[in-house]
């Protein structure tokens, strides 16, 4: 079967939440990354990403504060996580910190091509905040590194790759 490369899928646009309280979530992403609130209505809110060109990145529909935590990994098939891009690593090392302070950071690696943080929205819900290497900064060790996973240390990236370099956009190859 062949298709017409013209025609792929290019990016994902959007995410859709089922979340306990739109609201309560809302105000997490809104205060902890910053995303703005684009409209609403009973049961949901519509976000966008800083920075994003997008109609909305996320909508968030609430279900009720009687809802059970997902189960998606331990014992049904589901979504692990989303990963939302940061421009440089010192706004990563500034979301850590906001992330930290939140009580939602759950967790740091080195993908070697990513570098990466890990949290939980007030639903438990698991998102994902990358750093992606410029393709012109690759090299062998970031490469070689894809296939672990490292610790991540922010400071040694940054003095590696400089802490106000823009990160590449999407995967980054050579």
């Amino acid at each position: 079967m062949s298709y017409n490369i013209n025609m792929a899928v290019k990016r994902l646009n959007h995410a859709v939440l089922y979340v306990r309280d739109a609201e309560t979530s809302a105000r997490f992403y809104e205060s902890v990354l910053d995303f703005e609130r684009l409209h609403s209505f009973p049961g949901a809110v519509f976000m966008r990403a800083p920075g994003s060109s997008n109609d909305h990145d996320l909508g968030l529909f609430s279900i009720g504060e009687r809802a059970k935590a997902s189960s998606a990994g331990r014992d049904t098939v589901g979504l692990y996580h989303l990963a939302w891009e940061v421009e440089t690593l010192n706004d990563l090392d500034e979301l850590a910190e906001r992330l930290g302070n939140a009580g939602a950071l759950v967790g740091s690696s080195d993908h070697g091509t990513t570098k990466s943080l890990y949290a939980k929205d007030p639903d438990g819900i698991e998102f994902e905040v990358a750093w992606i290497v410029p393709a012109d900064l690759l090299d062998e060790a970031a490469l070689e590194a894809r296939s672990r996973i490292g610790r991540l240390d922010l400071e040694a990236e940054k003095l590696r790759y400089g802490a106000s370099t823009r990160g590449g956009i999407g995967i980054s190859q050579t």
